[in-house]
């Protein structure tokens, strides 16, 4: 693991297949300059890489794990039960699996009581906005970062604005 002691965030995923859809969220955090990392482990097949990320992640300064997983989708329950950190899941829509995201849906929004995850929607757009809510988070301690919400959110009403004058 390339470790970057100044990441903010840190991106899980359980395979590197998922890489394309954790992209989006990579993509957000960029466009807010929100320090990075990309992290690859898996809750069944590399069950003590996964407990020692969880463990550290908070000691080396992570604010926020996002973590996308498909089919059974363990991964954002199982890392959030080892860490005081806000996880986000994105549930994933594998290839190999005929439920298209569904079971890891539930796998992600179905936690027992006492270890949170917040769910977001299913593939590119929970991506994008598990990296959102990342930020708002972290602006929650960051008047700079919060102004760029802000104009984020106008933004994209004005961009609504200048779609209807197109139509």
């Amino acid at each position: 693991m390339k470790e970057k002691r100044e990441a903010l965030v840190s991106i899980v995923m359980g395979s590197d297949s998922d890489l394309p859809i954790m992209k989006e969220a990579a993509s957000i955090l960029e466009e807010f300059n929100v320090p990075h990392e990309l992290f690859l482990t898996s809750a069944h097949r590399s069950p003590e890489r996964t407990s020692l990320f969880a463990g550290k992640a908070a000691g080396r300064g992570i604010k926020v794990i996002i973590v996308g997983a498909g089919m059974a989708a363990h991964l954002a329950g199982v890392i959030a039960s080892q860490t005081p950190l806000p996880v986000i899941g994105v549930p994933l829509d594998s290839s190999a699996s005929p439920l298209q995201g569904f079971d890891a849906l539930l796998s992600t929004v179905q936690m027992p009581g006492g270890v949170p995850v917040a769910a977001m929607a299913i593939g590119k757009a929970g991506a994008k906005n598990a990296a959102l809510m990342a930020v708002r988070i972290l602006a929650l301690d960051d008047k700079g970062l919060r102004r760029a919400v802000d104009g984020y959110i106008e933004k994209m009403a004005e961009d609504i604005e200048e779609k209807q004058q197109r139509l």
